[in-house]
């Protein structure tokens, strides 16, 4: 059955959507995507995490195609294990803006994730990883973050909740750098401009289709503008209530295949 224009693309989010609390997939999740493939749409992985850390998931996924990373700032292949654009947010820029945060809110630990596809997560010391199964390495002072050309910088804070650091950040940071909420204790500054939905727009271009024919599945403040340039948007039971708010659909929690639930729906 060939796929209904309206869904010839699927755009997922990782952390939260389609990967379960323990970075697999279901075998439900896996076979949907094969009968999504099956019908001829296109899906496309558009998550924050950077291109070194979507490689061995996309291998699971099949090992081919294209993948939006670091929250729209990397358009990876994942068949010619390159990357076709990226954008990185210079040292001068990061560091301002975390003197503005910091001189609202305090003292806060930061992270980067390297640009490239065998970039680095470096963290400096405070700082503690969302998800314990991403590798990092730690360094000593904050000057080593910016030892090579980065794609964004992640903030913890020791006592605001994610909400109130990243109103805060949004509040003085301006037009210096995005910022994003993409999961617990993940809020994130990248390039000014650059959204999951800049990324969806160019990977989507290149595959001749446009948001008209785009169906998106979230769970984070940060697929907000995906969902706003999507045709549809479907957000997890456990989403962010932001999110929620400009969905079409929830559906069931990645814990209970949402994804998968909704895609045999469509592809039936």
């Amino acid at each position: 059955m060939p796929a209904p224009r309206a869904h010839a693309l699927i755009a997922t989010d990782l952390d939260g959507t389609l990967l379960r609390g323990d970075d697999t997939f279901s075998e439900r999740t896996l076979a949907a995507l094969a009968r999504v493939a099956a019908a001829g749409a296109r899906h496309l992985v558009v998550t924050g995490r950077p291109a070194p850390r979507v490689r061995p998931l996309l291998k699971i996924l099949g090992g081919a195609g294209l993948a939006v990373c670091g929250q729209g700032a990397q358009l990876y292949d994942a068949a010619a294990d390159r990357l076709l654009w990226s954008v990185t947010l210079d040292r001068e820029t990061a560091e301002t803006a975390l003197g503005k945060i910091e001189a609202e809110v305090g003292e806060v630990h930061a992270a980067v994730d390297q640009d490239g596809v065998d970039g680095l997560t470096l963290i400096e010391p405070g700082y503690r990883m969302p998800h314990p199964t991403l590798p990092a390495e730690r360094v000593d002072r904050r000057e080593e973050l910016w030892g090579a050309p980065i794609s964004k910088v992640l903030l913890r804070h020791p006592v605001l909740s994610d909400d109130e650091l990243a109103a805060v950040a949004r509040g003085v940071v301006g037009s210096l750098a995005t910022v994003t909420m993409s999961g617990p204790g993940t809020v994130e500054l990248q390039p000014c401009g650059v959204t999951k939905a800049t990324g969806l727009a160019l990977a989507a271009g290149r595959l001749g289709l446009g948001r008209e024919s785009a169906l998106a599945f979230g769970d984070m403040p940060n697929d907000i503008p995906m969902f706003r340039w999507a045709a549809r948007g479907v957000a997890m039971a456990g989403a962010h209530p932001e999110l929620k708010a400009v969905a079409d659909e929830v559906t069931t929690s990645n814990e209970d295949d949402g994804v998968a639930v909704v895609l045999e729906r469509l592809f039936s």
